[in-house]
């Protein structure tokens, strides 16, 4: 058995390592400060790169829908952070330093957060649901994703009115588990995010047409039983198009999913290993 991490020994041992990891990462920000993406332009640039509406409330097994009424407020407030905010050429997107801190006094309420493989009310919960939408949008784009992080393992919640891959989400912790990417090509990008009273909206725009397409597909998806756990399966891929000629250039695997299955499998198919 290993030993007992610091941070794992108490919650006072949590709260020290939290503290350090934010300010670790704070001071490193300071440093890239010129490289983070500022700029706002109210007009939307011309070309629509991707496109994509996220459902707000879902049925997540036996969540509070609370919870799900909380988390429609929190990225109520964080979408005008983020909308309309230019990409330049060079410059880099970090989530946590165009939203900020998701604090009560600014208006955020508990939402739903995941840690440690359990789900628990947290103030601003709920904005991985921005993150995914945005990480959705940027891997049909040519920039390069620069942080990413997974729910790394678990299969939380049964599928409800699923429309991405399963293992295509992101998992953010203010400041240290951000989700960032750079523009690394010669056109400049927008991102235009908004709430309705259903959806969470966004469109990635572009000043100049983007010749590659890109589609995200899963392949080799099932789930199996592993000494007496069940797990989900799967491989998601990312292929690379040309937009012109329609020839296939390039087919990478972004995701290898193996995450243990957290929620009632009775009707699920299950391979026995």
């Amino acid at each position: 058995m290993r030993s007992k991490l610091f941070c794992e020994i108490s919650p006072f041992t949590y709260a020290v390592s939290e503290k350090k990891c934010i300010a670790v990462r704070s001071l490193k920000n300071l440093f890239a400060l010129r490289e983070f993406a500022r700029t706002k332009q109210e007009e939307s640039l011309e070309y629509i790169i991707s496109r994509h509406n996220s459902l707000i409330r879902r049925k997540l097994g036996n969540v509070d829908m609370r919870l799900q009424e909380n988390k429609a407020v929190n990225l109520s407030l964080a979408a005008p952070k983020i909308n309309t905010i230019l990409i330049r050429p060079g410059e880099t997107f970090s989530f946590w330093n165009t939203v900020g801190r998701s604090t009560a006094k600014k208006g955020y309420k508990e939402g739903l957060t995941i840690s440690g493989g359990e789900t628990r009310p947290g103030i601003g919960g709920g904005m991985c649901q921005m993150t995914n939408l945005i990480h959705w949008m940027i891997l049909h784009s040519d920039m390069e994703i620069t942080e990413h992080h997974h729910h790394d393992g678990l299969d939380l919640f049964p599928d409800f009115k699923r429309q991405i891959p399963f293992g295509t989400g992101t998992s953010i912790v203010y400041n240290y588990l951000d989700y960032r990417f750079k523009n690394t090509t010669d056109r400049t990008y927008q991102l235009i995010i908004y709430t309705t009273d259903e959806y969470l909206c966004g469109e990635l725009r572009a000043d100049k047409p983007q010749r590659n397409k890109y589609h995200i597909k899963a392949e080799n998806e099932f789930f199996s039983r592993e000494d007496g756990v069940v797990y989900r399966n799967g491989e998601v891929y990312r292929i690379k198009v040309d937009g012109v000629t329609g020839d296939h250039i390039e087919k990478t695997l972004i995701r290898k999913n193996h995450a243990r299955v957290l929620y009632d499998t009775d009707n699920l198919e299950i391979r026995e290993a």
